[in-house]
């Protein structure tokens, strides 16, 4: 049973690296430099969508996870792949210029596979 949950969790580890590297390298190609918080993702990767709206003060997402935020009828895509477990920061920090016009605080969990 071990052993399954162990080749289960590599298995799931080493895809999400791969796909974090295909999104790296996508971005990288498309010119968009990578940030500290993760990178922009094409529109198809999205795991979910949030609306951004003048009330939203804060969003919740976690480590690994792909969202795309839409922002008075426009949107972008972030893959969010931070080096600490749990981070914060604005929003407008990886918004195209622009497109935040008042403070958003994005609270990044650590990935729900390595939480205890």
């Amino acid at each position: 049973m071990f052993k399954t949950f162990r080749k289960a969790a590599l298995a799931t580890t080493l895809a999400t690296g791969m796909a974090a590297a295909l999104l790296a390298g996508g971005a990288h190609a498309a010119g968009t430099k990578a940030a500290p918080y993760g990178v922009m993702a094409p529109a198809p990767a999205a795991e979910r969508h949030v609306v951004i709206t003048e009330k939203t003060r804060a969003v919740n997402v976690n480590n690994g996870e792909t969202v795309e935020f839409r922002v008075n009828g426009q949107s972008f895509t972030w893959h969010f792949q931070t080096l600490r477990d749990e981070a914060r920061f604005d929003l407008s920090k990886i918004a195209p210029g622009g497109m935040i016009n008042h403070k958003v605080t994005v609270h990044v969990a650590s990935h729900p596979l390595y939480r205890g």
